[in-house]
């Protein structure tokens, strides 16, 4: 695994210039490609602390062998380099912005001498005006069919219109009144493109003009009682306004925009961007896109424009598609630059703004809110698939050489800040699905570093596994199933003698099974092993995990690991890593699993810094609520002033009494003034306490740590 340090340039070779860099790997390929405004500062922010990096830029910055670059004179010269080499080189590690589709148009061929109106989808060709995109093709198909009652326009293709010409018999459209038959000339060239223009005018938005224009000619044909002409301009009319029903006015004022929304994880981000123009919604896009960075909203809308504006004005689009008003979430920290280089795409001025209040606010809530459910069904489209779990379970299991599939799969994971706070997590998978009512949480208190603190989780772990099976060391075991939950969510732990409502009585003879209460009948807390251990990280985690079960006598675990960086599997005592394909269900499943763990563990270490940030030494004083702590707070203005207090100063605030105050001082550390001297062999002072609750020193099992 290449060392960063090993390439890093020296200290004063990187320019302080705007410009565009690229990693490659030890055989040359260019793994990433990144543009800044300083590079010495953006570059030298990759060779930082491995441990405070984005997971993703770790594996990328391991991945690397060495690093380049190219200084420009402005930033707008900056983003169409970073544009051109992530096109050329189509790097790995960067966001990519895929369809896993292509978006269907409705297309005006108006190069041709007789327009067609048709359903267009892939690169887009000069000489075509187009309206979308569009989610889905029928959506066009129904709209098209309401339009050409009112715009009878060419919709066949070459060949059927050279036919039509050839026989003298228009097809089915001419002869029901939805096609004007230019093939057999009922209309000419010049009358058949305005009528091809007026419906290009009202799918731009020009729908009132050609309202009226429609009213008019109905009430002039009904003043000269031809009121067969006036009941087909009145049928016109209603389909031209359920026509306008579908596209439903957003904004009154002919806003020509796109409102771009993110939802994002540490890993993934689904976009959203829907297409404003002439005042209606005339499209949505998604993409669901990896991380390679722990990137904010800015950032994700950098690349959303570089890439998908850039993208279009590479097949001639982008002059029809950029809109003049781009409304975001956040704006990117090259918001100017992007804005100008996108006014060179469009030929004309486009503004990059955060909408703050009104409509605009309105639909930028109402994009984000699709974003996030895209983000969650992407996210359980393949875990709610029985079929597609039963998949990934048989890949792990021939992965691993088991005998079958792993149905009940605990992971572990590790966190802490260079050793302190240091806390695990434990998660259960069972038949591909997260069962949250069995996660257990660690504090961990003896060990100094991941390896460590793996080796005492799973040793607490599973030696509380052989007690429950034995049914050895009752007592113990039943102040473990005192215990509550350990970060709010359910258990399904009941405490011993206290029987759940309308739960019936133990059956008969059920107390004698392995790891079930004899009270309760329920089963006992970590009695059922799991067929699969995983552990978050590489070979050093997996051979001590390994070596945990060995001394306790399990040879029926497997145990695994997921290394972060290139995503390989290790199993114990092997030299090289498992490498699973990318599209593998089986790498799928164990990556959510240890993202899972991840999470559950990162939680449960913010919450014990947290409370260790915000313990203070007033807490140990008896009797001292929040309102009087407060006072003495307010008061004093710190704890320092509060200490060099005298007891009579202290008493001077409301609700304070002279016991109370020397109380405090005595937990403060100070002596109070006039106070007895201490006895001998008595404490000078009392002991500073930092308030912990018990939830965080029992273990996972409720059991008490230490002495």
């Amino acid at each position: 695994m290449p060392d960063p340090s090993t390439y890093r340039p020296a200290p004063g070779t990187i320019p302080d210039k705007p410009g565009v860099y690229r990693f490659r790997d030890p055989s040359g390929r260019v793994i990433y490609v990144g543009k800044a405004k300083s590079l010495r500062q953006r570059l030298n922010s990759y060779f930082a602390d491995t441990w405070t990096l984005h997971p993703r830029t770790q594996q990328m910055v391991t991945t690397a062998a060495s690093v380049d670059w190219v200084t420009v004179g402005t930033e707008v010269e900056a983003l169409q380099l970073e544009y051109a080499w992530i096109k050329e080189y189509d790097p790995r590690f960067n966001v990519r912005y895929r369809d896993d589709k292509t978006y269907p148009y409705l297309a005006v061929t108006l190069d041709e001498e007789y327009p067609r109106l048709q359903v267009m989808r892939g690169a887009k060709r000069k000489g075509v005006r187009y309206f979308g995109p569009y989610a889905h093709a029928w959506a066009i198909r129904e709209t098209l069919d309401l339009l050409l009652r009112v715009f009878p326009a060419r919709t066949c293709k070459a060949g059927e219109f050279k036919r039509a010409g050839q026989i003298g018999r228009p097809c089915l459209l001419g002869y029901i009144g939805k096609c004007s038959a230019p093939c057999v000339e009922r209309v000419s060239a010049d009358e058949h493109r305005q009528i091809v223009l007026d419906f290009c005018d009202f799918m731009a938005g020009k729908t009132d003009s050609m309202v009226k224009r429609l009213e008019r000619e109905m009430q002039a044909a009904s003043s000269e009682l031809q009121f067969e002409l006036a009941a087909r301009l009145r049928d016109d009319l209603a389909a031209l306004r359920r026509a306008m029903e579908k596209q439903a006015v957003v904004f009154g004022d002919g806003t020509d925009a796109d409102v771009v929304a993110f939802a994002d994880d540490p890993l993934e981000a689904a976009v959203q961007v829907f297409h404003v123009r002439g005042g209606r919604v005339r499209g949505q896009r998604g993409w669901i896109v990896e991380k390679t960075e722990d990137l904010s909203p800015g950032d994700l809308v950098h690349h959303f424009c570089s890439q998908v504006y850039g993208e279009e004005s590479e097949t001639g689009g982008a002059s029809g598609e950029l809109p003049r008003e781009l409304l975001v979430p956040e704006l990117p920290a090259d918001a100017d630059a992007l804005a100008d280089w996108l006014s060179g795409l469009r030929g004309s001025r486009v503004t990059i703004r955060v909408p703050q209040r009104g409509d605009k606010k309105s639909l930028q809530e109402t994009v984000a809110r699709n974003a996030e459910q895209a983000l969650t069904q992407h996210k359980l489209r393949r875990a709610g698939d029985l079929t597609t779990r039963g998949k990934a379970l048989e890949e792990i299991a021939d992965a691993l050489g088991l005998d079958s599939a792993p149905l009940r799969v605990e992971c572990y994971d590790v966190s802490q800040i260079q050793g302190t706070d240091v806390v695990a997590s434990m998660v259960v998978f069972e038949d591909g699905l997260a069962r949250k009512s069995e996660y257990r949480r660690f504090a961990i208190t003896g060990a100094t570093d991941d390896v460590s603190a793996i080796s005492e989780v799973l040793r607490r772990r599973f030696s509380r596994y052989k007690q429950a099976l034995a049914g050895s060391d009752g007592a113990v075991l039943a102040a473990a199933e005192r215990g509550g939950p350990q970060d709010g969510e359910s258990t399904g732990a009941q405490a011993p003698g206290a029987e759940a409502p309308g739960m019936p009585c133990p059956e008969p003879g059920i107390a004698d099974r392995p790891g079930i209460d004899p009270e309760t009948g329920r089963p006992r807390r970590f009695a059922y092993p799991p067929q699969l251990v995983v552990v978050d990280g590489g070979q050093p985690q997996v051979n001590a995990a390994a070596r945990v079960l060995t001394d306790l006598g399990i040879t029926d675990v497997a145990v695994c690991g997921l290394a972060k960086r290139l995503e390989e599997v290790w199993v114990p005592d092997e030299e090289f890593p498992l490498i699973l394909p990318r599209t593998s269900e089986g790498l799928y499943l164990l990556q959510r699993v240890r993202d899972e763990a991840h999470r559950f563990a990162i939680t449960y270490h913010r919450q014990k810094r947290s409370k260790r940030m915000i313990a203070s030494d007033l807490d140990t004083v008896p009797g001292l609520g929040d309102v009087r702590r407060k006072a003495l707070l307010r008061h004093f203005g710190s704890l320092k002033r509060l200490k060099a207090a005298t007891v009579e100063e202290i008493i001077e605030v409301p609700g304070i009494g002279r016991r109370t105050a020397e109380a405090t001082l005595a937990a403060l550390g100070a002596q109070p003034t006039g106070a007895p001297a201490p006895t001998n062999g008595g404490p000078a002072s009392a002991p500073t306490a930092t308030l912990l609750s018990t939830e965080d020193t029992a273990d996972a099992n409720g059991a008490p740590q230490g002495p």
